[in-house]
């Protein structure tokens, strides 16, 4: 992930942790870091074997719970449940993205559409500011689809072949 990103994150958490008379740990930070690092979507079992293995630095489960939780608060990280698994990601306060799952594979893809960003920020809501949205979009990816497709030519094959006899 850029820099920027990870600078931006970095002082938007020692502000808070200043604000609020918390220590600056390097446990905090290593997370941070580790987060950063990761180009889309991952889960918590893969940030944690990213920072015994590649970074060398042990945490235990609990602190990257917590850590991540303290995150999610700030809105350095975001939470998403795709098709039953807990998925992260780090943003930026602009981050408002969609995204498309896909219901036979669950394979999850990032779009932009311009569209929406102009609708969303059009959008007045009744005593309510909004920070950003993220958009999912339900369906079945190409890969799936011709799947399925040739699966269905095959039993119609099948089929064909079977009412000859």
């Amino acid at each position: 992930m850029k820099d920027s990103i990870k600078d931006t994150a970095r002082k938007k958490l020692d502000e808070y942790l200043a604000l609020n008379s918390m220590r600056k740990t390097s446990e905090r930070y290593h997370i941070l870091d580790a987060a950063c690092e990761f180009k889309s979507h991952f889960t918590i079992d893969e940030l944690q074997e990213k920072l015994d293995k590649e970074t060398h630095f042990k945490v235990s489960r609990a602190t990257i719970y917590n850590t991540v939780k303290l995150f999610i608060m700030l809105r350095l990280m975001v939470r998403h449940r795709f098709q039953g698994k807990t998925k992260y990601e780090v943003c930026n306060i602009t981050s408002n993205h969609c995204h498309q799952l896909c219901t036979i594979c669950g394979k999850v893809s990032e779009f932009k559409s311009p569209e929406i960003t102009s609708i969303m920020a059009d959008l007045h809501l009744k005593r309510f500011r909004t920070d950003g949205f993220t958009l999912y979009v339900y369906g079945v990816c190409s890969t799936c689809q011709a799947n399925m497709t040739r699966k269905k030519s095959a039993i119609r094959k099948q089929n064909k072949n079977t009412n000859k006899k």
